[in-house]
């Protein structure tokens, strides 16, 4: 049975584009007359109403021409006003359907339902706008049918109860305790481009004889200022971002709800978990705590600019493995860390990127002409500190093959463990580069088809000896035979059951 959108999706739509309308009649009327003469403002005004016309029948238009059907086994939608299109996209390939709905929708009872596909990271279809209600709906549906395509034809089924388990719930101390540990990276670029513009203009203003002391002050100032403002930008996208966030089990799906201004409601399935990562810094290792996100193939969730979802925002170490364990079952990794030998390598680097940065402050101090010389050498003071960083380098990586999973780790100021399923690994990468090959030590990756694999950031066991390095990619290629060997076996099983019982 077809369905069409919300009716009041069609007020909504119109006040939503009617933005682009208001700024075109501002233009128009500000140089109305001295373009169009002096019936311009009549002119203008004719202008826009056709537009608020022709807007208000285009989305009603749409409205009408826009429906909708969930079938046994496809997702057909019907649209366009100008020329019609037809789309019949497959339950068996949907793989999220994500609810969002900002705070006006939430007024009005509507939402945005967008249908994700597995192999892509952009939307399949969208849903512009249906009543929270139905987006339930369809969310639980898309879920059923999935699971048995062939016994979910009878709508009669629709209102069948699930079991929900709450697996995680973020109190309101622990959402002040996200806002508190956050800190938005890209401020400080953002205030460097809005400022540099007007440096010269602010160093031309400064009194002749200013020293150099007072410039230094300045400078440690709107660092400090740029930091803070930093930390409160974060701090109020975090809480904003994940208000009231929760995460439940419905049978083979993880879903999830979080959002103060815009509320997003959404599904991880199960059986699409490529890796799990949990990720921690030195102020939340101090304090116990620890964050869960979870990759999927080819798509990240709910995804902003992370990459993937958090499936926890922040809870305490031991919530966030047992929570990572409830979803993949890989233990307690015990990892075994490069050699250690290349601690003496980690502190050449330190040493000499603060070698780069000395001779650049070096040059800028003699193209200012300034007379002391010493805020070059600066940097040279962290020098006794290369050592200590190059030990906590090596110190928090490592590698760990479990029965069933390969764990990684990396990171001391971000430090990532990679939870990875042999099954999900689709490549096996033993990379060295120039520096390695001096050292003679490589680096080991097992890549996915989640969407941070591909940007760089698979599961990789770094700067691990050379022999170890060739064994570590043996042994994880006769894994990954093993567990598709297995997880062949138990599929044909599983089809074989349902078939007999049939």
């Amino acid at each position: 049975m077809s369905r069409s959108l919300s009716p009041r999706s069609v007020p909504y739509r119109i006040v939503e584009r009617g933005g682009g309308l208001a700024v075109t009649a501002f233009i128009l009327f500000s140089g109305a007359s001295a373009v169009l003469g002096p019936n311009g403002d009549s002119i203008a005004t004719a202008l826009i109403a056709l537009g608020a016309c022709l807007l208000v029948g285009y989305e009603i238009a749409y409205y009408r021409r826009f429906d909708y059907a969930l079938g046994t086994d496809t997702l057909d939608i019907r649209s366009g006003v100008v020329s019609r299109r037809n789309r019949e996209i497959p339950i068996r390939r949907v793989q999220n359907v994500d609810i969002s709905r900002n705070v006006v929708q939430r007024l009005l009872g509507i939402a945005a339902v967008d249908f994700e596909t597995a192999g892509g990271s952009e939307t399949e279809a969208s849903l512009r706008y249906v009543t929270f209600e139905e987006a339930k709906r369809l969310q639980r549906e898309v879920r059923r049918r999935k699971q048995d395509v062939d016994t979910e034809s009878d709508e009669g089924t629709a209102d069948r109860t699930t079991e929900e388990t709450e697996l995680f719930a973020l109190s309101p101390r622990e959402l002040a305790l996200v806002g508190a540990l956050s800190f938005d990276v890209r401020i400080p670029g953002l205030l460097f481009v809005l400022v540099s513009g007007s440096m010269p203009a602010l160093s031309s203003a400064l009194p002749p004889g200013t020293g150099l002391p007072v410039a230094v002050v300045g400078l440690v100032a709107a660092a400090l200022v740029i930091v803070l403002v930093s930390w409160l930008g974060g701090a109020a996208a975090a809480i904003l971002n994940y208000y009231e966030f929760r995460l439940t089990r419905i049978e083979d799906e993880l879903q999830y709800e979080r959002g103060l201004l815009r509320r997003y409601d959404g599904s991880i399935p199960l059986d699409k978990v490529q890796t799990l990562t949990i990720t921690d810094d030195p102020l939340k290792r101090w304090f116990g705590y620890a964050s869960l996100h979870i990759e999927t193939a080819g798509y990240a969730p709910g995804a902003g600019e992370s990459g993937s979802e958090a499936a926890v925002p922040l809870a305490s170490r031991d919530r966030v493995f047992g929570l990572a364990n409830r979803i993949e079952p890989f233990g307690s990794p015990s990892f075994e860390r490069p050699p250690k030998r290349v601690r003496r390598r980690y502190t050449l680097r330190y040493l000499l990127v603060l070698g780069v940065l000395t001779a650049l402050l070096y040059g800028v101090v003699t193209v200012m002409g300034w007379s002391l010389p010493w805020p070059a050498y600066a940097p040279l003071a962290l020098a006794p500190l290369a050592p200590i960083g190059a030990h906590l380098t090596w110190r928090h990586r490592g590698v760990w093959l479990g029965d069933h999973h390969i764990v990684t780790r990396n990171g001391f100021f971000r430090r990532r463990i990679r939870v990875v399923p042999y099954y999900r690994i689709q490549t096996v990468i033993d990379s060295r580069t120039v520096f390695q090959r001096r050292w003679s030590v490589a680096t080991v990756t097992a890549d996915t088809a989640g969407s941070n694999s591909l940007g760089g950031n698979a599961a990789a066991a770094v700067d691990v000896d050379e022999a170890t390095a060739t064994d570590l990619r043996a042994t994880l290629e006769t894994r990954l035979r093993e567990a598709l060997a297995a997880r062949r076996g138990w599929i044909d099983a599983e089809r074989s059951d349902t078939t007999s019982d049939g």
